[in-house]
């Protein structure tokens, strides 16, 4: 059977990101990798590809038809399915990704056949066998058919390792990127994440505890990927010093040698100092740290197991290590002007040498929403709205327009007068910082637009 699997093309809302954040879509290349064995498989990474959807069926000519999704992506997916449904209504359209995870009923529609709110090495295949036979499918635990009038199945998070085909998306890995590192590749080695902070969407896809992965098999991955750089999106890779060294003694045996990135916590760098550096010397250039805000009681609210002294800790390590801090921080809905201008000196303080900001965002499953759901500016089902851009708490201490301006002008802070220029010049070249101007002007924009409509 012919399957196409289409990546949306980016939102406007997640502009500014893909201009240093572009990975590959490894939730196709997982499911490509589960049929390739039975059926012919193409992806069509329309972030990646001018070509237009017609194009492609007409090239291809599906009988299956396979979307993933992101938050913001639900309209954009829609639409595919549509198009794909007035070119060929006897084509079978699947929705899968992140957001069918967590609102499903979002894909409900005529032009989708099938909703996979998880995928696992059982239930995609055998869908598959069934729509091949062209024979009904009996209800399946994790999928959600319109046949079946969208009939809810129990679900728990599944945290299945399965090996990428990244064979699938050779036509355009040469562009996908991670911040200035290009081409990058991304690989897991682990679900779940046992701090289960209040605002993070990873704990209620993949579960509240750390599911690891087969060392052997996280070895074989990493032998399989050709790219010089490779981001480990685990949500927190360093809180086990033990698995980082068993990773680092397959590194020294093989002489591999990689630019590594991956997410971590101040607690997990502090707790595991002698991993990290080892880690850092065998080619760990840059972590991801949520630093989140500048408050202590901001951090308990959120579940944040450090507070700010322990926040100064770390960034006097990783400074004396001389390992590269992408920072995050969320903009608190109750913000006054003096806290975004202390905002500004604490990342002053700290010297990160990337920095983001977006705004505190209480997506519908999560413990902050009911806290905040009388002061939403949009409903759960203003789907494109649902961006980490996008300001959705009503400011209590200055209006929403002021509260734009706050943000505009902490970003252009962090994107100017911060040493981040310097440091994406010295580090990645000219071209990433046309890449990041670019997207600080797309930023400027849009929350230009955003005030101007509050």
């Amino acid at each position: 059977m012919k399957i196409l699997l289409v990546r949306p093309p980016r939102m406007k809302q997640s502009v500014i990101i893909g201009e240093f954040m572009f990975s590959e879509p490894i939730g196709l290349e997982i499911v490509a990798s589960m049929l390739q064995s039975e059926h012919e498989i193409t992806l069509f990474d329309m972030m990646a590809d001018s070509s237009s959807l017609q194009s492609q069926l007409k090239k291809t000519k599906p009988q299956v038809v396979g979307i993933t999704s992101l938050c913001i992506d639900v309209e954009g997916v829609l639409t595919i399915a549509q198009e794909v449904k007035e070119c060929n209504p006897g084509i079978i359209t699947l929705v899968g990704g992140t957001q069918a995870t967590l609102v499903p009923e979002a894909f409900y529609h005529e032009a989708v056949d099938h909703v996979f709110q998880y995928t696992t090495s059982h239930n995609v295949p055998t869908l598959m066998r069934y729509l091949e036979n062209k024979t009904p499918a009996p209800p399946l635990a994790g999928v959600l058919s319109r046949c079946h009038q969208y009939q809810v199945t129990p679900t728990e998070p599944v945290n299945e390792y399965i090996l990428p085909d990244r064979k699938i998306t050779a036509p355009y890995r040469h562009q996908y990127s991670y911040f200035g590192y290009r081409p990058s590749a991304i690989m897991g080695t682990a679900r779940g994440c046992s701090k289960a902070c209040h605002f993070c969407l990873r704990w209620r896809l993949e579960g509240c505890q750390e599911t690891y992965f087969p060392m052997e098999k996280v070895q074989e991955e990493i032998l399989s990927i050709k790219e010089d750089s490779v981001m480990i999106f685990d949500n927190d890779f360093l809180h086990n010093g033990d698995r980082v060294n068993e990773l680092c003694d397959f590194l020294e045996e093989k002489n591999i040698r990689k630019n590594w990135v991956c997410y971590a916590s101040v607690h997990s760098i502090l707790q595991n100092r002698e991993a990290v550096t080892r880690f850092h010397g065998l080619g760990l250039k840059a972590v991801l740290v949520g630093y989140e805000t500048f408050q202590d009681e901001e951090l308990k609210d959120y579940n944040k197991k450090t507070r700010l002294k322990d926040h100064l800790a770390c960034s006097v390590f990783l400074k004396e290590l001389g390992l590269d801090v992408w920072a995050s921080f969320m903009a608190h809905p109750d913000w006054t002007r003096e806290d975004f201008s202390r905002l500004r000196r604490h990342i002053r303080q700290l010297n990160p040498e990337i920095t983001s900001i977006s705004p505190l965002t209480p997506f519908p499953t999560l413990p902050l929403y009911k806290t905040y759901e009388d002061r939403l500016l949009y409903g759960k089902e203003e789907y494109w709205a649902w961006s980490f851009g996008q300001v959705m708490i009503r400011p209590s201490q200055m209006t929403l327009r002021q509260y734009y301006w706050e943000l505009l002008k902490t970003n252009l802070y962090v994107n100017v007068v911060s040493n981040s220029l310097p440091y994406v010049i010295r580090k990645f070249g000219w071209a990433s910082l046309l890449r990041l101007t670019r997207g600080s002007f797309v930023l400027l924009k849009r929350y230009v637009s955003l005030m101007r409509n509050a």
